[in-house]
């Protein structure tokens, strides 16, 4: 260890007692996190705690996972030779502890599938949800109290409930020395709003985090120093967590202030996921005064983060609606809303109760968690559905490899295929093969992580974990389900349409004649690929290309539920494709929907692939409500993209609502809207400096339009611009 305790502080509390249990000595590494980490409040004066410390060889990653930084080892020891003995026996001894977030093991099949993009399977410390509102509403003190009561219940368990206390102990010694601060700045502060604000936030500190706020600037400032000491993921359902302090504020200037700085914040640190109203389980509505703030303020600032859902149901006023409506015209592509008519069915299907149910929130881009009562992968692995169906016809070998290797299952010739069915038995093989392959990575991640990866702030922050006496991550939460998406599900409905036409029904081609034009990439077989790319396609209404699209997804999402988590639950299914859903199409040869060998081009969200829904946003609806979206436990997004000029009228905002609400009637669970203009688009593609600031949804989330590879680009610029 260092002489000088300032120094690679964590590591020297961690590695002071090594005759404590391990969960413990965390707990102590984090006190002395909490002495010496770098402290600020940041330009918008919310309380922030550093996690990647300059005087210290161990950060905090996104995930809260703990990593050890070797290059920032060496940066310490020329910094400060005369402590160069104890910085090495630190960096040694750190590493092989808290590596291991970055070295998971992962299954033979896992990897196979992995290497040709069929999917993938855990390697990340997913997203979470902790009720922040603890500390915001029973401060450190309220806490210790759940912490000793469950220590009662649960004997033997010491070393978990120390290191949870020892938590408590790091966060009242990051308020003390936030109120020192907040006092020294507010004295050399010249500028008379900013003094304001820095008196505000001492006023805070000498009542939070120890008790609960009491107000809404004392609310806001207990968040923003937990939020950041968990590194930064996603609020939940922030205007329910905040409500008792802002309905205990009656300065109205006040309240846009804190929220403004608030979401200035949020925007430059790159938060995920907040979530808005609800209801509760007898279906009362949960929209108040803050719910319509939040609104305000993101179409008053118009930024792309955080992602913004809000939650309707039967009781949602028609109010809320159009201020959800009215951000939606600003172009930001929020917010995305979601259907608690069919997410909380979905959750009690498979037996949580309702009273759970209804405190659902998003995470991520838009991963569904419990708010506070669960750790749910967010997200835990991926399945290429387009991919699936070229194993299938390819008896498990992938196309895209010269040497023809066997990647997968041998679910049979398909050149001998005598009938649809058995081409779709094929096809379900391999979806029941890769689900298996990314379902036992992610398990083989979810154990390494449940041994070592102790978190003893969102154990604190997660209802089930200080009752049990269980760490987050090893099954604490009430809930511990896992999460795999889909990806490339119109590709593949479309591909098996295609096939069942022009091969089994109409007999214009044979497989072998199929096959042989997908080796050669279509060409010389240009009639072929005409007619292929000319079938009709998911995403206009049409009965049996919506069949077996959903039949297709569907098995998906049922096959996935046999499968349980190392955490305790099972796994759930949705569609989250982001940016990397270039990198899919680019390792899929050609399809017989017509897309060619390589192209980024694949369907973004559960709708069509970009360009083929041409009959209207009804008919995308009608097409999207095939799935059964009550199988779907994780975010199922449905993305349209509207014109801009008719969504902006009154008539075009009252289309959309009424669009949105027959989609939700039918069953779907959640729309995804991107309001731009296509000319629009590709002018900023070749003039990409006059558009600095034009945002677009990719799946679930907004991004800037300049930022994204010229691959995915074409993908938003592809989709179709519905009139409303």
């Amino acid at each position: 260890m260092t002489k000088n305790r300032s120094i690679d502080f964590y590591a020297n509390g961690f590695l002071e007692h090594p005759e404590l249990p391990y969960e413990e000595r965390i707990g102590l590494g984090l006190v002395e996190f909490a002495r010496y980490t770098d402290i600020s409040f940041n330009d918008y004066i919310l309380p922030t705690v550093e996690c990647f410390p300059e005087n210290s060889g161990v950060a905090f990653m996104h995930a809260a996972c703990i990593k050890v930084r070797p290059e920032k080892y060496d940066e310490l020891i020329e910094r400060y030779p005369e402590e160069a003995e104890g910085l090495r026996e630190n960096r040694d001894a750190m590493i092989s502890y808290l590596n291991y977030e970055y070295s998971y093991p992962s299954t033979d099949i896992g990897s196979r599938a992995g290497q040709i993009r069929a999917g993938w399977g855990g390697g990340w410390g997913g997203h979470a949800n902790p009720d922040f509102g603890r500390l915001i509403n029973l401060g450190t003190e309220g806490i210790r109290r759940i912490i000793e009561e469950g220590r009662a219940k649960n004997p033997g368990k010491d070393a978990f409930y120390n290191g949870c206390s020892h938590m408590m102990d790091a966060v009242d010694i990051l308020g003390e020395r936030f109120h020192s601060l907040a006092v020294s700045l507010a004295a050399e502060c010249t500028d008379p709003d900013d003094k304001r604000r820095y008196e505000a936030a001492a006023r805070a500190f000498e009542v939070i985090p120890k008790h609960p706020a009491y107000d809404f600037t004392s609310a806001v400032h207990a968040f923003w120093l937990v939020f950041s000491l968990d590194a930064i993921d996603s609020p939940g359902r922030l205007d329910q967590m905040l409500r008792r302090c802002y309905e205990a504020t009656s300065d109205r200037c006040e309240i846009h202030d804190m929220l403004s700085r608030l979401w200035d914040a949020f925007h430059a640190t790159r938060a995920w996921h907040a979530t808005l109203s609800g209801s509760d389980e007898n279906w009362n509505d949960e929209t108040f005064g803050l719910t319509y703030d939040i609104l305000a303020i993101t179409a008053e600032k118009a930024y792309n983060t955080p992602n913004l859902s809000v939650r309707v149901h039967r009781n949602t006023p028609d109010k809320l609606w159009r201020a959800c409506a009215d951000v939606l015209a600003t172009g930001c592509g929020l917010p995305t809303i979601y259907n608690d008519e069919i997410v909380c069915a979905a959750f009690e299907k498979m037996g949580m109760p309702a009273c759970d149910s209804h405190d659902y929130c998003m995470n991520g881009c838009n991963q569904i968690d419990i708010f506070g009562k669960s750790h749910m992968g967010l997200e835990d692995g991926e399945v290429c559905l387009a991919k699936c169906v070229e194993l299938a016809l390819y008896n498990g070998c992938d196309p895209m490899d010269p040497i023809r290797d066997r990647y997968s299952v041998a679910s049979g010739d398909a050149s001998k295929f005598k009938t649809f069915d058995e081409l779709m038995r094929a096809v379900k093989r391999q979806i029941s093969w890769v689900t298996l392959s990314m379902a036992s990575s992610s398990n083989a991640c979810q154990h390494i992580k449940a041994r070592f990866g102790f978190n003893p702030l969102r154990s604190s922050l997660i209802e089930g974990c200080l009752e049990k006496g269980v760490d987050f991550r090893n099954g604490g939460p009430l809930y511990n389900h896992g999460q795999i998406l889909a990806e490339g599900i119109a590709d593949a409905g479309d591909s098996m349409y295609a096939i069942k036409k022009l091969v089994f029904d109409e007999k214009k081609y044979t497989m072998e004649t199929l096959l042989a034009a997908l080796d050669a990439d279509f060409e010389g077989y240009a009639e072929l690929w005409r007619d292929f790319s000319s079938c009709e396609k998911f995403g206009n209404d049409i009965a049996e290309v919506d069949a077996i699209t959903a039949e297709i997804t569907n098995y998906f999402l049922r096959e996935l539920k046999l499968h349980r988590t190392y955490r305790g639950g099972i796994f759930m299914g949705g569609c989250s494709p982001e940016a990397r859903i270039a990198s899919y199409g680019k390792a899929i040869g050609a399809m017989p929907n017509g897309k060619r060998r390589g192209s980024p081009m694949l369907a973004d969200s559960i709708a069509a692939t970009p360009g083929r829904d041409m009959a209207g946003p009804t008919a995308a609806v009608k097409s999207a409500l095939h799935y059964d979206q009550l199988e779907a436990g994780s975010g199922f997004i449905f993305q349209v993209k509207f014109e801009k000029k008719t969504f902006c009228t009154d008539k075009g905002k009252d289309s959309f609502i009424a669009l949105a609400k027959s989609y939700f009637a039918g069953g779907g669970q959640q729309i995804t809207t991107a309001v731009v203009s296509a000319d629009e688009l590709r002018d900023a593609k070749e003039h990409p400096e006059a558009h600095e600031s034009l945002k677009v949804r990719i799946g679930g989330y907004s991004g800037y339009f300049n930022e994204f590879d010229p691959e995915l680009q074409d993908n938003i610029i592809a989709r179709t611009e519905h009139m409303l």
